[in-house]
């Protein structure tokens, strides 16, 4: 298995010579990444090695793997490795010695044998729905990893920023769930291992603050022991395919917990922008990153800031962090065989490393897809993040989706009362500043913003009529977990509760017809017959767009294909409306009579090149040829 005999012998004695009075014996306590593939697109790989008295250390490595460059800090603690790997070395152990005049040791690393490409790797986009679950909050399916022993006392589901229990063997037992309500994409919260002794928890108003969102990773390449093992992931995303549900995960490329290891012992001294003693503070400043008028010294706290003061920003300008972070997401999509990724905080990365990330992506995985997150109101922002052209800077950061919060914000506006809806349609208007706004990810609510049902004005019919406007419109829409049955909840962390029946001990099971109140059911049923009829209807998917008519409260309008054409028309009034349009935009031929699939309104037919059509109040229809 080693390079030769000669090198084995050597090896040994070095290994069983005794400890050089006053040197100390290099120590290894991880290896990042663990493991990886022959025939890669990434290769060498670059290993980190963290450990101690690293100093002066020559690696050796099995045959099938040739060390490249080798570099250690300044401490000793950290070292760096290149392995080109054989393209034909089989799967299986081939650990690395780590020799030192005092002895050696061992450095644990595996090839993997490649996933499957089929039913893997396969992207996401208009023909999907997703639908968001916070897995500690979505059912907790293993109540042995509840309280587990290497991050004891951290579970309390009467406090909302504790661990409730939920893990991803809860999502597993759910899938059948959502795959009778029709998603055909799941998206998490990060996974990774966070935060583990309570002594070292933020408190914020005298409650702890856990990280069982996972936005605050103190290890990338493990799972939270609170959610289970990276066997449970890679079930979950088996499961998932089996049904034809894709799963997106949710990663973290701007900063760490502000208790990774890293923070007292950085890799490189330029691994973060700034220290824990001293660093910039996050001023919020998108808007600077996308005038071509602001120079560097202004975007700087945008882009380097620390959040909230506390999560440590990483640099991606350092070629050793922006290579580990590009390595680090390729191992999971390949450990795990899953479809997507929703990125955490795009604005706050430079655009150069998205692009350089991207293609990583690409090369390796072609079918893959990416959502950034870009809270912002303002069109004309949100899509200069918007990958697919090259920008005033001339960098195109090739991230193709990205959430679409300036239709977020009118959606909710127009049917909790407070603006008509003619605002959403002036919203649309503005997808000519898009690359592509069927690529935009639409939504009624996320993670990060109240319940709809928690707005004043809200009430099932509303939320109906909202989640229908994102189900119809282009682009690719989120259901958040538990909207499909209204569930309330004001700001983070109240939008976060526990979807009722996930834990064995509620008092009524929501996932259940009969767990479900009347006004419930009704909301469930109808979200589940508009996802169903997406599915069904392609033109709902990935038909052209023209507008019929647009009016304070009524808004009709087609979406077209070449084989087929819907009609969706919008009354957001609260007393019906008769309202006519001209239908030849629509394609369709006089005579033509359509059928309400929504079953709201009957006898429509298109007469002397005209369609009218009465809209009971606050209702949606949509209209195919009989």
């Amino acid at each position: 298995m080693w390079k030769s005999f000669a090198a084995l012998l050597l090896s040994l004695t070095i290994h069983a010579a005794a400890q050089t009075p006053g040197e100390a014996l290099p120590t290894v306590a991880k290896v990042e990444p663990p493991n990886w593939w022959a025939g890669h697109s990434i290769d060498p790989v670059r290993l980190l090695i963290r450990g101690s008295d690293l100093s002066g250390v020559r690696v050796e490595a099995p045959a099938g793997l040739e060390v490249g460059l080798t570099r250690v800090n300044a401490r000793g603690s950290y070292l760096f490795v290149d392995l080109h790997i054989d393209p034909d070395l089989e799967p299986g152990a081939y650990p690395l010695r780590l020799i030192a005049p005092s002895g050696s040791t061992e450095a644990p690393f595996e090839i993997l044998p490649v996933l499957p490409r089929p039913g893997r790797f396969a992207g996401f986009d208009s023909d999907d729905v997703i639908y968001l679950l916070m897995p500690d909050r979505f059912a907790n399916g293993d109540p042995s990893n509840d309280d587990p022993a290497e991050a004891p006392g951290l579970l309390d589901r009467s406090k909302s920023r504790y661990y409730h229990g939920g893990d991803l063997q809860g999502v597993i037992d759910r899938l059948a769930y959502l795959d009778d309500l029709g998603v055909t994409a799941i998206w998490m919260n990060p996974i990774y291992e966070n935060v583990d002794h309570l002594n070292r928890i933020e408190t914020y108003d005298g409650e702890a603050i856990t990280d069982y969102h996972g936005y605050g990773a103190t290890d990338f390449y493990d799972v939270d022991e609170h959610l289970g093992t990276l066997q449970d992931f890679r079930e979950l995303v088996d499961r998932a395919h089996a049904l034809g549900i894709r799963v997106i995960q949710d990663q973290v490329a701007n900063h760490t917990g502000p208790y990774h290891p890293w923070v007292e012992d950085p890799p490189t001294p330029t691994w973060y922008n700034g220290t824990k003693a001293e660093h910039p503070d996050n001023n919020w400043q998108i808007w600077t990153l996308a005038d071509p008028y602001s120079p560097p010294g202004v975007r700087a706290p945008t882009l380097d800031g620390w959040f909230l003061n506390i999560l440590p920003d990483l640099n991606q300008g350092d070629e050793e962090t922006a290579r580990y972070l590009i390595q680090n997401t390729l191992w999971w999509i390949g450990i795990s065989g899953m479809d997507g990724i929703r990125q955490d905080t795009l604005p706050y990365v430079p655009r150069d490393f998205w692009a350089e990330w991207r293609e990583a992506i690409a090369r390796e995985y072609p079918d893959f897809s990416v959502v950034g997150e870009m809270w912002d109101g303002n069109a004309a922002l949100l899509s200069f993040f918007q990958g697919g052209q090259a920008r005033y800077d001339g960098i195109d950061s090739k991230i193709e989706a990205v959430f679409d919060f300036p239709l977020f914000f009118p959606i909710r506006d127009a049917f909790l009362g407070r603006q008509p809806l003619r605002k959403v349609v002036e919203t649309l208007a503005l997808d000519r500043l898009y690359v592509d706004p069927h690529e935009l990810v639409t939504f009624v609510g996320l993670h990060d913003v109240s319940r709809f049902m928690s707005e004043a004005g809200a009430d099932f019919q509303a939320s109906r009529l909202a989640h229908a406007l994102i189900l119809t419109v282009r682009g690719i829409p989120v259901i958040y977990y538990g909207d499909e049955i209204g569930m309330q909840g004001g700001n983070d962390p109240d939008n976060r509760r526990d979807f009722p029946g996930g834990w064995p001990a509620d008092p009524r099971n929501a996932f259940d017809f009969s767990g479900r109140s009347d006004q419930e059911n009704r909301l469930h049923d109808s979200i589940r017959q508009l996802v169903r009829l997406r599915r069904e209807l392609e033109p709902l998917r990935r038909g052209d767009t023209v507008n019929l008519l647009v009016q304070e409260q009524q808004y009709v309008f087609a979406r077209r294909t070449r084989q087929q054409t819907v009609v969706v028309a919008f009354n957001n009034d609260t007393g019906p409306a008769r309202v006519q349009v001209q239908a030849r935009a629509t394609r369709l031929p006089d005579g033509t009579s359509l059928s309400d699939r929504l079953g709201g309104i009957t006898g429509a037919r298109i007469e002397n090149g005209k369609l009218t059509l009465t809209l009971p109040p606050r209702s949606v229809a949509t209209l195919t040829a009989r």
